[in-house]
């Protein structure tokens, strides 16, 4: 009996990413027949249709990204934003108080807002605030695989996947027992704990995995109130995720797992510490069918409860939280030869609470069908089409989305991609219902943003050297702002949807592959040009130019070691009292290496890492504050801070 589990290599993984070059001796290569079995060293033990969902749209013309586990375990990193930052092109990544924190994502020049995150396919989104990321409570140790997929992918993932769709994998399982635990220190006063154990017994499977992640951190900001004594961010995250399987049949597998968070996470102001207490559980039940080769189903449902106390001393804590719980069913057909069908529904119920903002335990309700026609190797094995469309309804508004996608192959060496479509962003909570005197007044009449997009990509290889020149353009319309001209009694402002168009379009160019002598490196280069309608002026808080560099080394014995950069070009605020202001244009670098102590068996390995070599004095962001008792007001320049050099050591042992 084959237990249906997918153990894709790091190879079939390469088939679509840049980024995980850097785990093997060669770069990847696209073959004109594209399925996983073609390319080498795959080993597909069974399909399961939601989880190799990311790679059939990469064969299909969606721009696809992968950071595996071991890029991360390589590098060093402690949480994927890290992962996210330093190896995967086209992403452009700032924390906002460094390791499990807050993140300012853009993706092909988007929001935070218009980036989905989910954790094996379950969005964890916060749709009380659709701006902010839910990455500070995702260990690295916890990650198989980050895929990341880029361009409108809302056919099949819903709101918010305006600009693409992060979807971290949880660990896999395995059929024979193995496990692993590591002890780490940082020069942070940090420590780190991680352990995982998996294996099966007949028809069972079961892995298990923890963490625990904490840091005195470092001071945020060049510049304080005068009163301020409590400058550095600390962090306390412990996470447990438990995963069962069990196969009824060969062809009918139950799939059940939790996923606990216990963080406690500070966010300092110039004037003082916000503190999220926080617990998160995510509980995913899915059922898996593959009666043929000609037919596949699943059935998944979920929980994902966020809860949080927040206060800043010595203020009394508020409640923000929410619940999100929903249903999802996907079917693959295929009834007829050259064609293979897609259809699917899916339900979400989410409601949120914020003290707050006094955002009051809101329901919202989202019913969606969606189908896709795809070609197959039967219809052409150079030419790959796909058309789909879905139909969302919530009680208050409806929204249909479409996408068109395809890929040619022009030759064994070059290679062919477009994706055209629509997307959707859903009003969240705060823009919906928020009454709090000090913000924007809540505005429940709010439309969706709809979104048009465009992704063409040209990719080949030159002997053992391989690039890609990919190319995007986003309009939004139904644009949610804050409008000052005609607000409630009492409030500065109202969310509107408004007329204005946001543009942003650019490109994005990558090489990669082998240097010799155990090297291996990429070059990426990314352009991104966002504009309001009307301006000519790039938004502000968003760079024109970025770029990341990777150059890793494998030797004979029991070394190696990876070195990563990431450039942000000049970026500018403006910022109250000062005008604008411009931050950015610097380059920072990550260093990992290893050794194996024992390297016959290589179970016993020592990490090192320094994050932010040089020790760069960079600027996130930039804002001003008055200055406390002063009379009359007057206004301070601060900006936020990067993490300074920071020294990191592990040692792992597996078994």
């Amino acid at each position: 009996m084959k237990y249906a589990y997918v153990a894709l290599t790091t190879k079939a993984l390469l088939l679509a990413s840049a980024a995980s070059a850097m785990a093997q001796s060669t770069p990847p290569r696209r073959e004109p027949d594209v399925r996983p079995a073609a390319v080498d060293d795959v080993e597909v033990v069974a399909q399961n249709l939601e989880q190799t969902l990311p790679l059939t749209l990469a064969q299909y013309g969606s721009p696809l990204e992968i950071v595996t586990a071991k890029q991360i375990k390589d590098s060093g990193f402690i949480d994927v934003v890290q992962a996210l930052e330093l190896l995967v092109p086209g992403v452009t990544v700032s924390t906002q108080a460094g390791a499990f924190s807050y993140a300012n994502i853009s993706l092909q020049g988007s929001r935070n807002s218009d980036v989905l995150w989910t954790i094996d396919g379950v969005r964890i989104g916060n749709r009380l605030y659709n701006s902010t990321s839910p990455a500070d409570t995702l260990p690295a140790s916890m990650v198989e695989r980050v895929e990341v997929l880029k361009g409108g992918q809302g056919l099949f993932y819903g709101t918010q996947a305006v600009a693409g769709v992060i979807n971290v994998v949880t660990r896999p399982f395995t059929e024979e027992w193995k496990g692993a635990v590591s002890a780490g220190l940082d020069s942070n006063d940090g420590s780190h704990l991680n352990g995982s154990v998996g294996g099966g017994v007949g028809r069972h499977r079961v892995v298990l995995w923890g963490s625990r992640d904490q840091s005195d951190g470092y001071e945020l900001y060049d510049a304080y109130q005068p009163n301020t004594d409590l400058k550095n961010r600390t962090y306390d995250v412990r996470s447990l995720g438990l995963k069962y399987g069990y196969a009824f049949t060969d062809d009918l597998h139950l799939t059940a797992q939790y996923i606990l968070t216990d963080a406690k996470l500070d966010y300092p102001s110039v004037r003082g510490v916000s503190v999220n207490d926080r617990k998160e559980t995510i509980a995913i039940g899915r059922l898996d069918y593959t009666p043929s080769d000609r037919v596949q189903l699943y059935l998944k449902a979920y929980h994902h409860q966020w809860d949080t106390d927040y206060y800043t001393r010595p203020a009394p804590s508020a409640y923000w939280g929410y619940e999100d719980f929903g249903l999802n069913a996907m079917a693959e057909l295929k009834l007829n030869k050259g064609l293979a069908y897609t259809v699917g529904y899916e339900f979400q119920n989410y409601r949120g609470r914020d003290d707050v903002l006094l955002i009051a335990g809101e329901t919202e309700q989202v019913h969606a069908a969606f189908g896709q026609i795809r070609t197959t190797d039967d219809f052409s094995r150079k030419l790959r089409l796909a058309a789909g469309v879905r139909v969302n309804s919530t009680p208050k508004t409806d929204s249909t989305v479409w996408n068109l996608s395809g890929a040619y192959d022009i030759t064994d060496n070059l290679h062919f991609d477009a994706m055209v479509g629509t997307s959707f962003l859903l009003p969240d909570a705060q823009q919906l219902y928020g009454i709090d005197l000090c913000c924007s007044r809540g505005n429940p009449a709010l439309k969706p943003e709809e979104s048009f997009n465009i992704n063409v990509g040209l990719s080949g290889r030159i002997g053992d050297q391989a690039w890609l020149i990919s190319g995007w353009d986003r309009r939004i319309d139904n644009l949610i702002t804050s409008d000052t001209s005609n607000p409630p009694a009492g409030y500065p402002s109202l969310f509107v949807n408004i007329d204005a168009e946001v543009k942003a379009r650019g490109f994005e160019v990558t090489t990669r592959g082998p240097l010799g002598a155990g090297f291996n490196y990429l070059l990426s280069y990314t352009y991104s040009q966002e504009r309001a309608r009307g301006t000519n002026v790039q938004i502000a808080g968003r760079p024109e130019h970025s770029g990341k560099a990777i150059l890793s080394w494998r030797s004979e014995g029991p070394f190696g070691a990876d070195l990563s950069a990431k450039y942000i070009g000049q970026t500018e605020s403006v910022v109250s009292g000062f005008g604008t202001q411009a931050y950015g244009d610097y380059w920072v670098a990550n260093l990992g290496g290893h050794v194996w102590l024992d390297p016959s068996n290589r179970t016993r390995r020592l990490n090192v890492r320094v994050e932010n070599l040089f020790d760069t004095n960079y600027a996130t962001s930039v804002a001003s504050a008055v200055l406390t008792g002063s009379s009359p007001s007057t206004r301070f320049l601060y900006h936020r801070l990067g993490a300074p050099r920071t020294f990191y050591v592990s040692l792992s042992q597996s078994f």
